[in-house]
C-alpha cells in the first residue's frame, strides 16, 4: 500500500475527487492547509495597507491505493490538478507498512 498526498490548488478539489472516483479510489482526506513553495506568495492590500501573504491557500488530498494502482492514481490527480502555472501543487508517495480498522480492530496490509 502506499499513501498519495497530493497538495492543490483549492478550485481544482472538486475535479481532482472525481477523477479519483473515476480510477476507483473509494477513500480519501481533504485537509484545508497553507503553504509556498516556488509561487513564493505575493501581495495583497487590505483597509489601505499593503502586506505580503507569504503562505497561501491550498488543499491537502490524502489516500491510499495498492502498488498497483500508484501510477494510475498519480496520473489522474495531475491530469486533474495541472494548470500549467507556478503554484500547481505537489504529489507525494509514501509506504504504507500496515493499517487497522478502528470499529473492528482488523489490521490491512
Amino acid at each position: 500500500m502506499q499513501l498519495i498526498k497530493a497538495i492543490v490548488r483549492p478550485n481544482k478539489v472538486d475535479e481532482v475527487k472525481e477523477a479519483l472516483e473515476k480510477t476507483g479510489v473509494t477513500g480519501m482526506t481533504v485537509t484545508e492547509v497553507r503553504g509556498h513553495g516556488q509561487q513564493k506568495g505575493h501581495t495583497a492590500i487590505y483597509r489601505g495597507k499593503e502586506y505580503a501573504v507569504s503562505l497561501l491557500p491550498k488543499m491537502q488530498i490524502e489516500t491510499v491505493v495498492d502498488d498497483s494502482a500508484v501510477d494510475t492514481t498519480i496520473r489522474a490527480i495531475v491530469g486533474a490538478a495541472r494548470t500549467g502555472e507556478i503554484g500547481d501543487g505537489r504529489v507525494y508517495v509514501t509506504p504504507v507498512m500496515q493499517s487497522y480498522k478502528i470499529r473492528t480492530g482488523e489490521r490491512e496490509q
